[in-house]
């Protein structure tokens, strides 16, 4: 309108002043084309709840195999694409991707849909009630490698299905704060009120300790408005059962999912990503089962739709949505430094050139950006990485694309305590991940 105003003030003949238009409509129409910068997404969800009795992942459970199941397990993913650039996120209700099952099932992924490494992020809740993921016949139950391959099949079933339900999405992101999850580093403290030896750490309850309580929300709409995902990202262990329960769950983030999907309907996809939960608890935790007495809401059940209320109430507060979207990928794997120690007992064997390897993956889509590790990250380590990240919001998502153990920071190598004696790296590994964390948020 302003160009046509000053055509006509300077009595430009009505001729020129369609030829110029059209031209500017013309140029406008082609740079839309070219631009690429339309984001396109689509989502899937897909039952993967185990059909026969499975030995359960997480604890060492001595006892045999699963006994029932008291909520549904799912797989949900949102691919998206813009500019010929692909992005696909997985989340799963399982405990990660353990015993070589990581490289076995992106193999597979990566294969059927000619995906890059860095395209790729298969991720778990870290559930400890559900099904042992395994591909060794020598050292696995039969139900469990035929779950797993089960597993490998659904997975790119909901892949292919999210790629053909693609079609052009806003975008809008919100944050909110969850008090479930708490730090479970508590030191042991004497009669004399000094701790009891000056490295014991026990796992507890530590309600001044480091707790990242951020509980980071993305909606995903069409243009329309109909949405048809909402991913949240929250630092919890999915630990509120022990290893007395023989029932399968998604426990805490698998139970917000389920909950965020039934208040926001069947046509919305919820993915929940595990954040930087090393040394993070639920509030109630390691629970031997779900407490059916009369008027009781189990532990469980009720941090989690605690959790899912503030998705909710954070997901209907994100006003501003975006059709912008640029995305690109970065994916590495580091050699990092071998802690020369022992871990329960068991001597580190010794390797060529001592190093532990972890996958690091990053990428961005538009303004918000994910960094996943293969490994359990300690919460001090995500919250370094947030903070510094050159993104107003970043995504942290642990147990992605393997499964390296615990990285816990420097100072907690000094202290000691169970993340410690469990992990494989260094003192010095944790800030070199966070560099090169950093540096490859940056280059996105």
């Amino acid at each position: 309108m302003k160009i046509l105003s000053l055509l006509l003030h300077k009595r430009i003949s009505i001729a020129a002043i369609v030829v110029i238009i059209g031209l500017f409509l013309t140029t406008e129409s082609v740079f839309c084309r070219e631009s690429g910068d339309i984001l396109h997404a689509g989502a899937a969800r897909i039952d993967i709840t185990p059909e026969k009795p499975v030995k359960m992942s997480g604890y060492g459970r001595p006892k045999g195999l699963s006994q029932g199941v008291h909520d549904p397990l799912s797989a949900r993913v949102v691919v998206w694409e813009n500019n010929g650039k692909r992005l696909v996120l997985v989340s799963t209700d399982i405990l990660g991707f353990y015993s070589g099952t990581a490289d076995y099932l992106r193999k597979h992924i990566l294969d059927e849909f000619k995906l890059k490494p860095s395209e790729l992020f298969l991720s778990a809740v870290h559930t400890h009630s559900g099904p042992e993921l395994a591909i060794d016949k020598t050292k696995s139950h039969a139900n469990n490698l035929e779950y797993t391959k089960a597993l490998k099949d659904k997975l790119i079933k909901a892949v292919r299905k999210a790629f053909r339900t693609m079609g052009p999405v806003h975008i809008g992101v919100g944050a909110g704060c969850s008090p479930v999850g708490i730090n479970r580093r508590e030191m042991k403290i004497d009669g004399s009120g000094w701790p009891k030896a000056s490295r014991f750490i026990k796992l507890g309850r530590n309600p001044y300790g480091p707790a990242d309580k951020e509980v980071l929300v993305m909606k995903v709409a069409k243009p329309d408005g109909a949405t048809i995902a909402v991913l949240f990202d929250y630092a919890c262990h999915s630990t509120a059962l022990g290893n007395k329960n023989y029932i399968i769950s998604g426990d805490l983030l698998g139970l917000a999912e389920q909950f965020v999907e039934r208040i926001l309907g069947p046509d919305v996809t919820a993915p929940a990503f595990a954040g930087a939960s090393g040394d993070i608890n639920p509030w109630f935790c390691v629970l031997p089962e779900f407490n059916t007495e009369p008027g009781w809401i189990p532990e469980p059940v009720l941090l989690a739709t605690m959790l899912g209320e503030e998705v909710v109430n954070v997901f209907r507060d994100i006003k501003t949505v975006t059709p912008d979207g640029k995305i690109s990928t970065a994916f590495i794997t580091m050699a990092l430094p071998k802690k020369k120690s022992e871990i329960r007992g068991y001597k580190i064997p010794e390797s060529k050139d001592n190093t532990v390897s972890l996958n690091v993956i990053a990428g961005r889509v538009g303004d918000v950006a994910f960094i996943g590790f293969g490994c359990e990250v300690c919460t001090e380590i995500g919250m370094a990485v947030k903070a510094a990240s050159p993104y107003k919001h970043t995504f942290v998502i642990t147990h992605c694309n393997g499964a390296a153990s615990y990285l816990p920071t420097k100072d907690m190598h000094k202290e000691g305590g169970y993340e410690v004696i469990s992990s494989p790296f260094a003192p010095q590994a944790a800030d070199m991940v966070v560099k090169q964390s950093l540096k490859m948020l940056y280059e996105l």
